[in-house]
């Protein structure tokens, strides 16, 4: 990897790599031994993304999003989805008032930097719906009257893949509107060990200081625009996805959405790894966190136990990587 040394914006790229270094060191403070996760998160962060969260409970799931918000001193508004959750309590509610004889706007927990929303799946899909609009537009219309949300607008959702009584699944149209879709995993023993050294006496997040403003990290969220992306690494990304449209285990392949959001997360992990381009690299490691829970199966493929994990390595492997040439 050649040295990058230029300026960007009169901020040097080593700057940046610093500030991207404090916040996943910041993040490991309260998270052990999820560096992968944390890097994932980042990168859809600055990609201008959301993140789908699956996995059981305890695992840490809530802990990320806090530790995130914390490390860039942003705004951290928590909704618990529930069955009797309203969109209004998502969106807000316009109230009357009658000294001014006037409606007024209680803005609801959507407008926030950071956005937790925690088992997104026990909702109704009514009020699931309420955050497509903000998801994909940063925006919210209420009463007629659109609303912009404050950049940067980040959702990370978590739901438990174990408990399906009392849930309603999430539709394709909002999955589709996730940029990644992690899994925590259980950490090893040496890092269970090493959390609970951690949370004896407190929690490692009440202690936890930001590490960059919010004016720089919409900074770096611009930088990750300026990433240069080879024509070839384009029409690699279409060609992979083209490929799942195709595929015989396939019902509904992915988007072109998701194909646009392949494309943002490659910028935003070439950034954080110090490059100014983008490598197919880059493109092979996030295409199953992109486009796995974007995939409909087949009937027949579920009963006979094929994976989107599966298919994805499948085509992987298939598809002709873009030769990668030396970049001057």
């Amino acid at each position: 990897m050649r040295k990058y040394e230029r300026q960007v914006n009169n901020v040097t790229v080593e700057i940046t790599q610093q500030q991207i270094k404090k916040i996943i060191q910041n993040i490991e403070k309260v998270m052990v031994g999820k560096n992968e996760v944390s890097r994932l998160c980042l990168v859809a962060f600055l990609a201008e993304g959301h993140v789908l969260l699956e996995d059981v409970p305890g695992v840490g799931k809530t802990m990320m999003v806090k530790a995130l918000s914390r490390s860039v001193n942003a705004e951290f508004k928590r909704i618990q989805f529930t069955p009797d959750l309203l969109p209004s309590d998502v969106v807000g509610v316009s109230i009357y008032n009658p000294k001014e004889m006037e409606f007024t706007f209680r803005p609801g927990p959507i407008m926030g930097n950071i956005i937790l929303a925690d088992e997104i799946n026990r909702t109704s899909p009514k009020t699931q719906s309420a955050l497509l609009e903000a998801m994909e537009e940063h925006s919210v219309t209420i009463d007629g009257v659109t609303l912009d949300m404050e950049k940067p607008f980040f959702v990370m959702a978590t739901q438990n893949p174990i408990e399906y009584e009392g849930t309603y699944p999430l539709p394709e149209a909002q999955l589709d509107r996730f940029l990644l879709k992690l899994e925590m995993g259980y950490p090893s023993e040496n890092e269970e060990v090493e959390m609970l050294t951690r949370s004896q006496k407190t929690s490692p997040i009440d202690e936890l200081q930001p590490v960059i403003s919010l004016d720089d990290l919409r900074s770096l969220q611009d930088h990750v625009k300026d990433v240069f992306v080879e024509e070839a690494i384009k029409q690699y990304i279409v060609e992979l996805a083209n490929k799942t449209r195709l595929h015989p285990h396939v019902q509904l392949g992915v988007s072109p959405r998701a194909s646009i959001a392949l494309l943002k997360a490659s910028q935003a992990l070439a950034f954080i790894s110090g490059r100014d381009f983008v490598l197919p690299d880059d493109v092979q490691y996030l295409a199953p966190f992109v486009f796995c829970h974007r995939l409909i199966l087949k009937s027949e493929a579920k009963y006979n136990g094929i994976t989107a994990g599966e298919i994805m390595e499948n085509l992987l492997s298939s598809v002709h990587v873009p030769v990668k040439r030396a970049v001057k």
